[in-house]
């Protein structure tokens, strides 16, 4: 018996969906057009008189002409910026790499202008606004799909056509001529067909007469408007422009009501008509289609989601003139399976509520026209004359926004449950590849890990005195005593929790703030130093790590040399572990510095000590004190006996030398009973105790 999906199983498979990431890639991709064209909308129309007259008289209209232009090739040609950015995303979700050639834009172009009706003599900027958004998504993807596989085709089974003789470029630009006629000829002879046979003048009129003849038979009244306010906002969420779509259904059904009202007041008489064009811009589409002004107010409100809020305040502004598209074409609320709900709920409440106050007289019928970028309060003042077209506006934004908060709050979960995913796979694949990766830039990879890894290096930037803390591991010497603890580097991130160590010091190596990194800890581990005294005993010893890149720089000598200054190391048992990111080179300048750190009264140790040359080549101007062995011998002990004889090498090489041998990763009493028969006397590890936080 198969399990029933839960939500979030079917918002991830509706997401997966090749047309569902399409249209969204290629809205995505339209958003600098669309604020463009926003803001030169609201140029235009901004709903301040003094504004209107000073734009219309200014340099003689020129500026007003200047919006209008820049209006025009953004909103006024929206289908068609549609229609290539939808074919570039499938091509390059397909990542078919030898058909990304431009062959695929081309087909959709020519695709949309013969179901357009480009043949047409009146065909103009009219035929490519957002009107024809619906057949810009048919063309993008349907054209791109067709020539993706015709192009497959000829490439398989196809001749060349020119030998290897001609430019190279132009034989590959050339190879896109037959999918392209091939996919042009399709829609001709799809086009051709519906002119036929439903006798219009294109696919385009085909699909305006369509949702024209649905309210055909939806008598005037309540009804009528609730099945337009639905039908316009279901098309806004599959991507195309609803309120432009349906246009005609406007000019036809609603329109007409403002100036039979305006005639009824003329002539002494009350005015009837409830739905106009301004009830629906004033009180049902507030803030855009969905009555998104809601949706904003919720995110910025109640979002936990700081990209989300970081969205809302950017299109804050456009929203106040009720133009929405930076919102839903960038959360996205198209083709998103949480917001399909509270985007067709949230119009429908507004409308009801809006109808019902209209009709039972609590606020005055609209009498005056407005323009459908008029803010919220004065959109509602001016429509009907009255403060309760405000109010009336107020109390359907507080409903939307009680409506849409419980699905934000999904988002934020939806978002937050994604983002643990995508860090669980990029600590797998860091944990994996750890040793390779040591030559590598994780912030350089051009993959998704790439990506990941700038914003967690960004976030371990700004975030590195608000999220640094300290643990500490005791070390035990067989008797019993406590003799120091390591202190270990965690960084706390606000989502993901405390990061895995090694990826931290990787990516602030990689950021360039290493050395700021181990400064920081170093001066931690003097602020705190009292902690692991009251809690391990006094007299033990504090290790703390710093790579061998950083001790061997003149920068991190220096700073010792300040803290040194202002409160001496020596007799406080302080010990520098140089861990070996890279090797650490013994010139004069390397020498001279740990002589100076020795001095000032550090203790220095070498961690993950092996037989190889590198860890030998450390001993050799006793400079240390303590050899920490490699984990991997410890943990090697009881499966390979030669690693006992290693470690018994170097035991009896310490002696000799006078070091100390502390012996990491003792988890059982058998490694610690065997390091101790072969002369390792002291431990640190979950035998004892785990690091621990101590504030």
């Amino acid at each position: 018996m198969k399990k029933p999906l839960k939500m979030m199983d079917v918002i991830r498979r509706t997401e997966s969906l090749t047309a569902v990431r399409v249209v969204r890639g290629g809205l995505v991709s339209m958003i600098p057009i669309l604020i463009i064209g926003a803001f030169a909308l609201i140029g235009q129309t901004l709903p301040l008189e003094a504004y209107q007259r000073s734009v219309k008289t200014l340099g003689g209209g020129f500026f007003l002409e200047l919006f209008d232009l820049i209006y025009s090739a953004t909103f006024g040609t929206l289908s068609l910026y549609m229609t290539f950015f939808i074919s570039r995303a499938y091509m390059k979700l397909k990542a078919d790499l030898l058909a990304v050639n431009g062959g695929a834009e081309a087909a959709s172009m020519l695709a949309f202008f013969i179901m357009a009706g480009a043949y047409l003599p009146g065909f103009g900027t009219d035929s490519m606004s957002p009107k024809s958004m619906f057949l810009a998504i048919l063309t993008g993807l349907g054209a791109s799909a067709l020539y993706s596989a015709l192009h497959r085709f000829f490439r398989n089974h196809g001749r060349h056509i020119f030998s290897s003789g001609v430019d190279r470029e132009f034989t590959r630009m050339l190879s896109t001529l037959p999918p392209i006629a091939l996919t042009a000829l399709f829609f001709a002879l799809v086009n051709g067909l519906v002119i036929r046979l439903f006798r219009v003048d294109s696919f385009r009129e085909l699909i305006a007469r369509g949702f024209n003849a649905l309210f055909a038979h939806i008598g005037a009244g309540f009804f009528q408007g609730f099945f337009f306010v639905l039908l316009s906002s279901l098309l806004w969420f599959f991507g195309i422009h609803g309120s432009d779509t349906l246009q005609g259904v406007m000019e036809r059904y609603f329109s007409p009501g403002l100036a039979e009202n305006q005639a009824l007041k003329a002539a002494g008489g009350v005015p009837e008509e409830v739905l106009t064009k301004e009830f629906f811009d004033c009180f049902v589409l507030m803030g855009g289609c969905g009555a998104t002004i809601c949706l904003l107010i919720a995110i910025l409100l109640f979002s936990r989601n700081q990209a989300r809020r970081g969205l809302g305040l950017a299109a804050a502004f456009p929203m106040l003139f009720n133009i929405n598209e930076l919102m839903v074409f960038g959360l996205p609320v198209i083709f998103n399976p949480v917001m399909l709900i509270p985007f067709l709920a949230v119009p429908l409440v507004c409308y009801s509520i809006a109808y019902f106050a209209i009709s039972a007289g609590l606020v005055p019928m609209i009498v005056h026209e407005v323009a459908w970028t008029t803010p919220i309060l004065l959109g509602g003042f001016r429509a009907t004359g009255s403060v309760r077209g405000s109010l009336l506006q107020l109390c359907n934004v507080a409903a939307g926004t009680l409506i849409y908060l419980p699905f934000v709050r999904v988002l934020d979960r939806q978002s937050e449950e994604s983002v643990h995913r995508n860090y669980a796979a990029f600590l797998d694949y860091f944990k994996e590849n750890e040793q390779s990766l040591t030559g590598i830039r994780l912030i350089d990879l051009h993959n998704v890990y790439g990506d990941f890894a700038k914003n967690l290096c960004a976030d371990l930037r700004h975030g590195l005195e608000s999220g640094f803390q300290l643990a500490y591991q005791p070390q035990y010497h067989y008797d019993g005593r406590c003799l120091g603890v390591e202190v270990l580097l965690r960084w706390r991130h606000p989502v993901h929790g405390v990061l895995y160590p090694p990826l931290v010091v990787k990516l602030a190596e990689e950021g360039g703030f290493l050395a700021e990194l181990e400064e920081t800890l170093v001066l931690r581990v003097l602020a705190e130093r009292a902690a692991p005294i009251e809690r391990f005993g006094a007299g033990i010893k504090i290790s703390f790590n710093v790579t061998g890149a950083t001790v061997s720089t003149p920068r991190f000598l220096q700073f010792l040399r300040q803290q040194n200054a202002k409160t001496p190391f020596r007799g406080k048992n302080l010990c520098l572990e140089v861990t070996e990111q890279t090797a650490l080179s013994f010139n004069e300048e390397t020498l001279a510095a740990l002589l100076s750190m020795r001095d000032m009264g550090l203790l220095l140790a070498i961690d993950d000590f092996s037989m190889g040359q590198t860890s030998l080549h450390y001993l050799k101007d006793s400079m240390f004190d303590i050899i920490k062995l490699d984990g991997s011998l410890v943990r090697g002990l009881a499966a390979h006996p030669n690693y006992r004889e290693i470690v018994a090498s170097i035991t009896r090489l310490a002696d000799s030398l006078n070091l100390t041998v502390l012996a990491e990763y003792v988890e059982t009493e058998a490694q610690r009973e065997t390091l101790h028969h072969i002369g390792c006397d002291c431990y640190q590890g979950y035998l004892y105790s785990p690091a621990v936080f101590l504030r």
